[in-house]
């Protein structure tokens, strides 16, 4: 029964007291946001400490949601905050942790392995905010409207700013990409593995 309740729903009841409704909300929102800060930050330990922020202080400011709006806008701005109150108390790390590489099984795995960790590095050398706006939309499929409405911006500043931001992850990953050893095909492997 509480499975089926829309996520706006849970959070009024939890608003209003009802803590074991938050664990509903628990079960559907925890990967998305592990996913989220993995993304952000590279470290897996970190991520699942955000995520368990996350949840404490949507618990303690649950009388700040405001009934009718979206409980998923207001999460991930809660979420927002929970990494820059992070970020403020220690320097980030930029390492990706292997463990955070999405499994693919492409045809040549050797090859994808090294483009998505390639890509990894771009997405990590980007500046947060670049970083933050691609992992919203792209990775999180947040649209334009919740975005510009955790931004407070407009839609369309936020397309402009994603599409500003993907334009120098694809520079970043280009120069990574022409930085790269190039194949050795006498050792049968494509890059020294460092």
């Amino acid at each position: 029964m509480t499975n089926t309740l829309a996520d706006e729903e849970l959070m009024f009841h939890v608003r209003n007291g009802t803590g074991e409704m938050l664990g509903v909300l628990f079960s559907r929102y925890q990967s998305p946001l592990f996913n989220f800060y993995c993304k952000l930050t590279g470290n897996r330990a970190l991520s699942e400490d955000l995520v368990q922020d996350v949840f404490f202080r949507i618990l303690k400011y649950r009388q700040t949601y405001k009934p009718g709006t979206s409980f998923k806008t207001w999460m991930y701005q809660i979420a927002r905050n929970a990494r820059v109150d992070n970020m403020r108390k220690q320097r980030p790390q930029v390492e990706i942790e292997d463990s955070l590489l999405p499994v693919v099984m492409p045809a040549d795995r050797a090859q994808q392995t090294q483009e998505t960790a390639l890509l990894h590095k771009a997405l990590m050398m980007l500046p947060e905010e670049k970083r933050e706006i691609l992992v919203l939309s792209r990775f999180q499929e947040l649209k334009y409207e919740e975005i510009a409405k955790m931004l407070g911006c407009q839609p369309n500043a936020v397309k402009v700013k994603v599409f500003r931001a993907l334009k120098d992850l694809r520079e970043a990953y280009q120069q990574l990409e022409a930085s790269r050893p190039p194949r050795d095909n006498a050792r049968g492997n494509d890059y020294d593995v460092q």
